[in-house]
């Protein structure tokens, strides 16, 4: 007798999900990395958190310099830095100046798995334990917000400077910057002026071959080109004019056509003229 067999389509396993995701996980015993969910969730740029997990997985003492990251992710300068920045200010990265035993001063980067969090010892063999770090901006107290966040005065600026960053926007619409940025490019734009260069070619040299989409916010690009690009040569001083010719006056002596400003002898009946005066004088 043959075994009975059913179409019936099996059943899911109850506990795997409907929808979204399906982990499938290996159980690693090398080559991994912990990461916290904190930072592996971490709302806002993708850049930053990726960044921040490839640092976390190089071993101690391994360059993490804008240039050595640029050399590793295809991002460019200007996400790179500003990934970095956001990680300092939230308290995983920390920049600090010490002085070595032998004198020099040197810039250690130091990463936190947690900001805030108690140094442990690494195996790879860090240098000294860092000292306690600030708490990060969340935990600061109402009132250091509250001057880091005062109104930005737009008086202390250079009016120039800032009209001229202003009038970016009507070369191209995207190039708008609140008072805060305005302020703080102010400071490159005034160098060039006082080199000489004419707000006009400013201008030119700031909006020339924008990209098609800003990967960032429009002022960390012209922070970018203000601080990069090189100084440009103020234009050319305008022709001074010709100086005036004077007109043709007809020789007193010999009636012949000479410039002159006033009618008189030319240059050849002056000297006969003078000559013979001398003459007179000898005899």
């Amino acid at each position: 007798m043959a075994d009975s067999q059913s179409n019936a389509r099996l059943r899911a396993d109850a506990g795997a999900p409907t929808t979204g995701v399906i982990h499938v996980r290996t159980r690693l015993t090398a080559d991994f990395t912990v990461v916290a969910n904190a930072l592996a969730q971490r709302r806002g740029s993708a850049v930053t958190v990726g960044v921040a997990v490839y640092i976390l997985s190089l071993p101690s003492g391994t360059p993490v310099t804008i240039a050595a990251l640029c050399a590793h992710f295809t991002e460019g300068e200007i996400l790179i830095s500003r990934a970095l920045r956001e990680l300092e200010a939230a308290g995983y990265l920390e920049r600090r100046r010490e002085r070595m035993p032998s004198g020099q001063i040197r810039t250690r980067t130091y990463f936190y798995d947690v900001p805030g969090g108690t140094p442990q010892p690494d195996p790879d063999g860090p240098p000294d334990p860092p000292r306690p770090r600030k708490p990060p901006a969340a935990e600061q107290t109402p009132a250091v917000v509250a001057r880091e966040e005062s109104p930005v005065a737009l008086a202390e600026a250079d009016p120039q400077a800032v009209a001229v960053l202003a009038s970016l926007r009507h070369v191209d619409a995207r190039l708008v910057l609140s008072q805060r940025e305005a302020v703080r490019l102010a400071p490159a734009v005034t160098a060039w002026l006082a080199a000489g260069v004419a707000p006009a070619q400013i201008t030119r040299t700031l909006t020339a071959g924008l990209p098609d989409r800003f990967l960032t916010r429009p002022a960390g690009l012209l922070a970018f080109r203000l601080r990069e690009t090189p100084l440009p040569a103020p234009p050319p001083p305008e022709p001074v004019g010709r100086p005036a010719v004077p007109p043709f006056q007809t020789c007193d002596g010999c009636d012949r056509a000479f410039r002159a400003p006033q009618p008189g002898r030319c240059r050849d009946c002056r000297d006969h003229h003078r000559a013979g005066e001398l003459l007179l004088a000898a005899g």
